[in-house]
């Protein structure tokens, strides 16, 4: 988890100038903050000269929660104004910034992405976004011909930090420059018929980013990814102006394509386009009969408050009943509840049951009184990749709302974990921890929560701060622990951060030290009268998942935070898991980190996932069978269909809470087809078929059958779209970081 930083730009040197572009890739450089920096006349001779090619820890630069400087110093030649096929535009790129920063081209503010710690919504980071900043060559402050400064202030929170990635430069405008093509997956009516059901479509707007008009061709085409065929088109003759000209096509969620839109302006005859991977459902709709959906065995210590919520999915109104109850159980028969706890150890064999119009199901069902929880890996639900250090107790209890009116909870989502910014500024004068306004009553919360059957998490860490700079844990372990039992928590995500202060000030790099605070907190954990699920957040340092178990936690991050893109969920989920399978079982789980499929954003400010249709489908199948914790990142009350259905396949998740508890590994690396697989408890595998390539392809499983140790296979499933297959034509289309998802025997 990244923590507030702050940065400043400050250029000099520009490598060759071209007909067409300046390109840069030296700066001037200074830690701090003062506005004065952004003044062509400010003398910056005395400052560092660093690289806008690399972030800062790249050049032994420590700038955590800071701000900074660049000054990029450069003449800019008047053969720029004449270049090129649009007049009008010049562009100044800026390549990626970590965090967020203001420009200034010779003292005039000339482009901003992201939001500092102090604007009026919160700081937003926005350190993946590519800095690409068009100005109108009739009204901005160039000078030609002459020395221009152009000044960065950037503002870090958490390393690395600073103007890394792409070359930066100033060139003439472009097409791409002039107009931009978004396409989305929108929900459309038609005119005078309101009440009918609307119906799925894709909407293309061609919006301008010039200071001008064009007119041109706007064209949306549909591929079948298959057959690399067009399937239709649709073209527009169109005029761009400042309003976006929006075209719109009708689309069915079941159908599995790309569009392609295009726009060329007839002026120039050059083009501009857009592809797209439109969102399609595998999952098959919920029957309105009552259906059992969760896992079958709860583990809880002696004494400890079981809470447990029956996931049956099924039309409502819906009864619930337990057959064979044991005393000190009591059961809601309105919101299918199990609450109570139980004295002696011993395995009680329970038929859970639920009952609505259209039938009644029944599931048996065991629960585990011993010294181990955790049996299966937790689903639920984290505030971080949502709304990261902008959560409140509102925003918690909505979330939670929603995960049991969308019908999550039927799915067996239970856990509801509040991450950072929770803490007060201080202690309480009797040291105990203290909530700040955004959370004015932690105990009635986890009190609400418990009565609808959910679970309550919390966040923390051993050192004297957390990663947002809030309170930690260090030296008040044993009066939190208590806290957490009084406010009714029953899962603690204890994330290092702070303590990487008290660990870097000794010389002492064994695994003992890096054990040390975990096993403090345990101590303290298991003295509590309920139980609390012990999450380790320390990103797999000192082989965390080798002694994991030792401190009794039930997971532990094996690696670093995890982001929506494809190259942070490839080595996140494929690199970093593949040799982990050995230390996955049940009470202890290896975590690969949060879910990043619906609505994120870190922040107040919420976007679709950016992972593609097919790559989601990747992560959930991946996770599923990794064993890995189940954690929804997204705003729940948002949630679209597709991602739905995308988290309620009770096949799919049947296989994540398997009761043998065996983590997939992966038997197959051929190229870019991955092959992992897991046995189950029933005596079939699940196998996941992965192309993580940029290529569809076809893949032909007969040919692995003796390396995967499957032979005469008697029945495949596909566990998505919940059908069987043919056991005689095992060649199955795999698109490009797409997946075939299986259930063979």
């Amino acid at each position: 988890m990244k923590k507030p930083i702050l940065l400043i730009l400050s250029l000099l040197a520009w490598c060759g100038i071209q007909a067409q572009e300046i390109a840069i890739d030296k700066a001037k450089f200074h830690l701090g903050d003062d506005m004065a920096w952004s003044n062509p006349a400010f003398d910056d001779s005395s400052w560092q000269t660093i690289s806008v090619t690399k972030v800062w820890d790249e050049q032994d630069i420590r700038n955590e929660n800071g701000y900074a400087w660049y000054r990029i110093n450069v003449v800019i030649p008047s053969s720029l104004k004449t270049a090129g096929d649009f007049s009008d535009m010049l562009v100044l790129s800026l390549a990626k910034i970590d965090d967020v920063d203001e420009t200034y081209l010779n003292g005039q503010l000339v482009g901003k992405t992201g939001s500092f710690p102090n604007s009026p919504d919160g700081y937003s980071s926005t350190w993946d976004t590519p800095r690409r900043y068009v100005l109108n060559i009739s009204n901005c402050p160039v000078k030609w011909d002459k020395m221009n400064t152009i000044a960065v202030r950037v503002y870090n929170q958490g390393n690395p930090g600073g103007i890394f990635g792409d070359k930066v430069y100033i060139r003439k405008g472009t097409i791409a420059d002039f107009a931009d093509i978004n396409i989305s997956q929108v929900k459309t009516v038609k005119k005078g018929k309101s009440k009918k059901t609307p119906s799925d479509a894709l909407q293309v707007d061609l919006v301008n980013k010039g200071f001008s008009s064009r007119s041109g061709e706007l064209t949306l085409q549909m591929i079948d990814i298959q057959t690399g065929e067009p399937t239709s088109q649709t073209s527009k003759k169109v005029t761009v102006g400042k309003k976006p000209v929006t075209l719109t096509v009708p689309f069915s969620t079941n159908e599995v394509s790309r569009c392609v839109a295009v726009f060329t302006d007839e002026t120039t005859g050059k083009s501009i386009s857009k592809s797209f991977a439109p969102k399609y459902i595998l999952t098959p709709p919920e029957p309105e009969n009552p259906r059992y959906n969760g896992p079958l065995v709860y583990g809880v210590r002696p004494k400890s408050p079981i809470i447990f919520r029956m996931p049956f999915s099924g039309k409502r109104p819906m009864t619930y009943r337990v057959e064979n109850l044991p005393a000190g159980l009591k059961v809601d028969a309105e919101r299918g509840v199990i609450s109570g706890s139980l004295e002696n150890i011993g395995t009680y064999e329970l038929t859970l049951v639920a009952e609505n119009e259209k039938g009644t199901a029944r599931q048996k069902f065991s629960i585990k009184v011993g010294n181990k929880i955790a049996l299966t890996p937790p689903m639920g639900w984290n505030s971080w990749n949502c709304w990261g250090l902008s959560v409140s107790q509102e925003k918690v209890i909505s979330s939670a709302q929603a995960i049991i009116d969308k019908g999550l909870a039927d799915y067996g989502y239970s856990y509801i974990n509040i991450d950072d910014a929770w803490e007060a500024a201080e202690r309480n004068a009797d040291g105990t921890i203290a909530t700040n306004e955004k959370f004015p009553d932690m105990k009635g919360l986890g009190e609400w929560l418990h009565q609808n059957g959910l679970k309550f998490g919390i966040y923390s860490s051993p050192g004297d701060r957390t990663c947002g700079n809030y309170l930690g844990s260090i030296d008040h372990e044993e009066q939190d622990a208590k806290t957490y039992n009084d406010w009714g928590i029953d899962y603690l995500k204890y994330d290092w951060c702070g303590y990487n202060k008290v660990f870097t000030s000794h010389n002492d790099r064994s695994t003992a030290a890096y054990v040390r605070p975990y096993l403090k907190m345990e101590q303290y954990l298991r003295e509590q009268p309920r139980d609390i699920f012990y999450s380790l957040c320390q990103y797999g340092m000192s082989e965390v998942w080798k002694w994991g178990h030792a401190v009794d936690a039930n997971s532990w991050r094996t690696t670093g935070d995890i982001t929506d893109t494809w190259e942070s969920l490839y080595d996140i989920g494929f690199v970093r898991q593949a040799e982990l399978y050995p230390y996955a079982a049940p009470g202890h789980w290896n975590d690969p980190d949060m879910l990043i499929v619906g609505k994120v954003g870190w922040s107040n400010n919420l976007r679709d996932s950016r992972l593609t249709p097919d790559e989601q489908y990747t992560h959930i199948s991946l996770w599923s069978l990794l064993a890995a914790n189940m954690l929804i990142g997204c705003d729940v009350s948002q949630m679209d269909d597709f991602t739905r259905a995308l988290l309620c396949n009770n096949e799919v998740n049947a296989v994540h809470q398997d009761v043998l508890g065996t983590q997939a590994r992966p038997v197959v690396v051929d190229g870019d087809i991955q092959l992992w697989m897991r046995p189950l408890a029933d005596g079939t595998h699940a196998l996941g078929i992965f192309n993580v390539g940029e290529q569809c392809t076809n893949v032909d499983l007969a040919k692995y059958l003796d390396r995967l140790g499957l032979k005469n296979l008697t029945q495949v499933r596909d566990l998505w779209r919940q059908k069987d297959l043919s056991v005689s034509n095992l060649n199955y289309f795999v698109p490009n970081h797409g997946v075939k998802y299986l259930k063979v025997k």
